[in-house]
């Protein structure tokens, strides 16, 4: 449970009186421009920072109070992770695993697992120097759930990943959903729509809406138009509208754009 929660940096407000509570089984997704509050929120969610006023609680106490019974509980993935390049993958998530307090007979078990379930059997060997940026992130999000945890909290999870590793991603998600909390962010709506349960939009430190897609799409009060229109008139056509797609042919230019 979350509640008014602010954090200031100097005059600045960079979350502005958020509150809500969320439980186990749910997939929430945050959505919003960069500086809209997303990392500030999930940073003080995993007790990375703490608000200069408000409180968050998990099962009634203050997670800040419960220090390592609350670490145990949650899986965390930052938008740039830290690993060691001259480690295999298999080493870093053992690593990790000795981090987090894992026997050593329990995280090899787990480590074999979950490299298995985020693809990367064949790269079990190779240093995390030379993976992909997309196999990185792969391995960023295995050592988030390496101790199962029961809040589960990924900051830009696709980021670097191929059409295929999201639809794997997506599928893993919405597995890993049944018995835990899932709070991500995303810039790629497409990720998280068959999967979410909410999606909350945040703007300036805000959250203005929460809702399923179909409830946050039937709340729009804008129409969509698409059109060609001259080359020559592209131009006053961006003052005038909100552009969200163009795409030049061979004469015209055809273009979306929202009006109310």
């Amino acid at each position: 449970e979350v509640k008014d929660l602010y954090v200031n940096y100097g005059a600045i407000e960079a979350i502005k009186g958020i509150s809500f509570t969320v439980q186990p089984g749910e997939i929430v997704t945050l959505i919003g421009a960069n500086g809209a509050g997303k990392t500030t929120l999930m940073r003080m969610l995993c007790t990375l920072l703490k608000p200069t006023s408000g409180t968050i609680c998990c099962n009634g106490k203050d997670i800040f109070s419960m220090g390592s019974e609350y670490r145990k509980l949650l899986g965390y993935l930052p938008q740039d992770f830290g690993f060691y390049p001259e480690f295999t993958v298999e080493d870093y998530l053992l690593y990790i695993g000795a981090l987090k307090g894992i026997r050593p007979i329990v995280a090899k078990k787990r480590v074999k697992e979950l490299i298995a379930k985020v693809g990367l059997s064949k790269a079990a060997h190779k240093k995390m120097k030379k993976l992909s940026g997309g196999m990185k992130r792969r391995a960023g999000i295995a050592q988030a759930m390496l101790n199962d945890p029961k809040i589960l909290i990924l900051d830009e999870p696709t980021a670097g990943l191929d059409p295929n590793e999201r639809i794997r991603f997506r599928n893993l998600i919405s597995e890993l959903s049944e018995d835990r909390l899932v709070l991500l962010s995303t810039h790629i709506v497409s990720d998280i729509e068959y999967i979410a349960n909410e999606i909350w939009l945040m703007k300036d430190g805000e959250i203005l809406h929460k809702g399923s897609i179909d409830k946050l799409i039937n709340s729009m009060t804008e129409t969509v138009w698409e059109c060609l229109v001259p080359k020559n008139r592209v131009s006053d056509f961006m003052e005038k509208y909100k552009i969200s797609n163009m795409k030049s042919e061979i004469n015209p230019v055809s273009y979306t754009h929202l009006r109310a």
